[in-house]
């Protein structure tokens, strides 16, 4: 891969994120009760990793789709009490929660695999071969 591919790769990368954050800052807030989780997004030369912090919820609470490129985590978290509990102070967030995340492009979307424990989901993703390990094929100039 040449320096010019490795930059664009970079670059697309970058305005991807600035594009996710500009969707999180219009999108309103359900109040300032609402969940939203934090994740890391982190890869190595085999796949890319995406580990979310989803404390006090189970996974049965939680969502993962794929669509057109897209994984998207979403799901529920409510805090409970017991009946003859009132809330005095809250500082713990709950709501529904929904992030997406654009899949690179030689991403193996058919390897996806996810795991949930002790409150910490972590989906990876394979990455395809990419084109300079496979066959490549010169197109000649007419």
């Amino acid at each position: 891969m040449n320096n010019f591919s490795i930059d664009l790769e970079k670059q697309l990368s970058k305005l991807g994120r600035d594009i996710q954050q500009l969707v999180e800052r219009a999108v309103p807030v359900q109040g300032a009760a609402s969940f939203h989780p934090r994740c890391d997004v982190a890869e190595n030369d085999q796949k890319y990793s995406i580990i979310m912090d989803l404390p006090g919820m189970a996974k049965e609470q939680v969502s993962i789709t794929l669509k057109n490129g897209v994984l998207t985590i979403s799901g529920d978290r409510e805090l409970y009490l017991e009946d003859d509990e009132k809330l005095v102070k809250s500082e713990r967030k709950q709501g529904s929660f929904s992030r997406a995340f654009a899949l690179p492009e030689h991403s193996d979307t058919s390897s996806i695999n996810a795991a949930f424990s002790d409150g910490v989901l972590k989906v990876s993703v394979s990455k395809k071969a990419s084109e300079e390990d496979g066959d490549s094929q010169s197109i000649p100039i007419k």
